[in-house]
C-alpha cells in the first residue's frame, strides 16, 4: 500500500512578520492535522542559519511530535551525516528517539549540498561523499546489532561503543537516503536505503535514476529493492483556478529560496569533489533561462485539484513505477489557512482514493 507522507522544511522565507515560534507552532499543527486525516509520515529537514529551512536539529524536533502523536511514523528527512561530528551521536539520537516513540521512527540520511552550510559548520565541502560512504555503514550496523564496533578511518576514529538505550528493534526497511545524483543513487542501492528523490527533473531522467538504483540494488543484495519517495510541493484545492493560483505563487517562491540557498547557479560544484553533477545542473538552469526554469519546476510538482493531483500520480507512475508520495504543503509564504486546507482535502479526498490503488511495495527488476 502507498505511503503518504508530509514533509516540512521548517521555512519562514516568504513570509511577513513571522517569528520562528510562530513558524513552529505552524509546522507542529501542521503534522498533528496530518496524523489526524490519515497521512502515515511526518518528516522533517535538517538546515542551518537561515529562512530557507531552519531545523538545526531535526531528532529534537520529531522528539516533541513523539510526545504529541501516536500513530503517524517520524522521519529524519534527512540526518545530514558529514555535519554531525560523529556517526556515533548519530546512532544513538536515532536509538533514542525510536525508544520514546514506540518504534515509529524512518532514519533518513544524506550528504548535504549547501555550501554556506559546510563553511560554518566546519566541514569541508570536498570531504562530503567521503564522510557520508564512511559514516553510514557505521550507523547502519550499530543500529543492527546495538554497538558501534571500533573503527579506524580516514575520517573517523572511533573504539568500541554499546548503543543506549538500545534500538527497539531493527531498521531494516525504516531507512532512505536523499539521492539526487547518479553517485548517490548507487550508493543507497549498495547501503541498502530506500531512495528518496526530489521532484524537478524530467520524468524519463527520474527513470533512469530508478532503474540505476534498481541494477545495483539487486546486484548488490539480490532481493528487490524499496518503491522510492518522491518529494513534492503541493496545493490541494477543490477549486481549480485557486488552487492553480496559489501553486504558482508559492512554488515560483520557493524556487527562489532554494536558487539562493544552494547557489545553484554558481560555478562552484564543478570544483567541488563529488558534486560534479550539480555543476552540471547549474550550466543547463542558466542556458535555460529562469523563466523556463521556474514553469518547468512548478510543472514537476503535484499540485491541482483531488481529481487533478491523481491524474498527475499516475501519469509519474506510468512512466517512473510506483512509488511512495512525500507532500510539502508549508512553504514560500504560503498562508496557514492554505496549508491547513491542503493538508484536510489531502486527507479527505485524495487519500482514500490512492488507498485503493494496487501499490507494490518493491521495484520489479
Amino acid at each position: 500500500m502507498i505511503q503518504i507522507g508530509l514533509c516540512q522544511i521548517a521555512q519562514s522565507f516568504g513570509y511577513d512578520d513571522l517569528d520562528d515560534e510562530q513558524m513552529y507552532e505552524e509546522e507542529i499543527a501542521s503534522a498533528l492535522l496530518a496524523e489526524e486525516v490519515g497521512f502515515d509520515v511526518v518528516s522533517m529537514v535538517e538546515h542551518h542559519f537561515e529562512d530557507y529551512a531552519a531545523c538545526p536539529d531535526n531528532f529534537v524536533y520529531l522528539s516533541h511530535l513523539a510526545a504529541k502523536t501516536s500513530r503517524i511514523k517520524l522521519m529524519t528527512g534527512a540526518v545530514i551525516v558529514p555535519w554531525n561530528a560523529q556517526p556515533l551521536r548519530v546512532a544513538e539520537k536515532a536509538a533514542l528517539l525510536d525508544n520514546l516513540s514506540g518504534g515509529r521512527l524512518v532514519l533518513g540520511l544524506g550528504r548535504g549540498l549547501s555550501r554556506l552550510e559546510y563553511a560554518q559548520t566546519g566541514v569541508e565541502m570536498d570531504e562530503s561523499r567521503g564522510r557520508f560512504d564512511e559514516a553510514t555503514p557505521m550507523i547502519l550496523d550499530a543500529l543492527e546489532t546495538g554497538v558501534m564496533e571500533a573503527h579506524e578511518g580516514k575520517y573517523y576514529n572511533q573504539p568500541r561503543a554499546k548503543i543506549r538505550p538500545r534500538p527497539k528493534q531493527s531498521f531494516k526497511g525504516r531507512t532512505t537516503q536523499v539521492a539526487m545524483s547518479e553517485d548517490s543513487v548507487i550508493e543507497a542501492a549498495n547501503n541498502g536505503l530506500k531512495m528518496m528523490q526530489f521532484a524537478y527533473k524530467p520524468l524519463e531522467v527520474h527513470k533512469q535514476e530508478v532503474d540505476i538504483y534498481t541494477k545495483h540494488f539487486v546486484d548488490k543484495h539480490n532481493v528487490a529493492p524499496p518503491i522510492p519517495f518522491f518529494v513534492d510541493f503541493c496545493v490541494c484545492d477543490t477549486n481549480a483556478d485557486r488552487a492553480e493560483e496559489t501553486a504558482s505563487r508559492h512554488i515560483r517562491g520557493y524556487l527562489v529560496s532554494l536558487m539562493q540557498h544552494y547557489e545553484l547557479l554558481g560555478d562552484h560544484f564543478a570544483n567541488t569533489a563529488g558534486y560534479a553533477e550539480y555543476g552540471e545542473t547549474a550550466k543547463f538552469l542558466a542556458e535555460a533561462g529562469q523563466e523556463k526554469m521556474a514553469d518547468d519546476y512548478l510543472a514537476a510538482q503535484t499540485w491541482g485539484t483531488p481529481e487533478q493531483i491523481l491524474e498527475k500520480i499516475r501519469a509519474r507512475r506510468d512512466v517512473v513505477g510506483d512509488y511512495d508520495a512525500l507532500l510539502c504543503m508549508r512553504f514560500s509564504g504560503t498562508p496557514w489557512e492554505v496549508t491547513e486546507r491542503s493538508i484536510r482535502t489531502f486527507g479527505e479526498q485524495v487519500i482514500p482514493e490512492l488507498r485503493r490503488w494496487k501499490t507494490d511495495e518493491t521495484i520489479a527488476a
